[in-house]
């Protein structure tokens, strides 16, 4: 497995691998809502972050992190490849190179609370909403 950069040409395959992973990991999220944000994601998310992907031996990407303003934006990773390292491998890069030290995690998804904790990760605060407003209460986290 290794980093790669992202090119536009690649954000299809993100998005595929966003709603496969959010399907996977994030229950609490309506269907709703996951088609109001994923035409949002492909037109300005992902323009709005430094974008980096693990490809394996073949190429093929197995999962992509997105950081902006030190902050680690997103995260997501095939269902398929999650437990494998990719995970791990995309944050110690965000943090190493791209000076990430911050991530907001989703409350409801304790998956995700436990990987940023076991990577150094600790709540520092919480919002009620999201970042689009929605009844899904974020955990504010930094490196220790």
């Amino acid at each position: 497995m290794k980093i790669d950069n992202v090119s536009k040409s690649d954000h299809q395959t993100l998005l595929i691998i966003w709603e496969a992973s959010v399907r996977a990991t994030h229950d609490f999220i309506t269907e709703q809502y996951i088609a109001e944000i994923k035409p949002l994601i492909l037109a300005q998310y992902f323009d709005a972050v430094d974008l980096r992907c693990v490809k394996d031996d073949n190429g093929t990407i197995l999962g992509f992190c997105g950081v902006a303003e030190q902050n680690i934006e997103m995260l997501f990773v095939a269902p398929q490849h999650a437990g494998k390292g990719v995970g791990t491998q995309l944050t110690c890069y965000a943090i190493e190179k791209l000076a990430a030290y911050k991530v907001d995690v989703n409350e409801q998804n304790p998956q995700a609370l436990g990987f940023y904790q076991h990577m150094g990760f600790e709540v520092v605060s919480r919002s009620a909403t999201d970042d689009q407003g929605k009844p899904y209460p974020l955990l504010h986290m930094k490196l220790r």
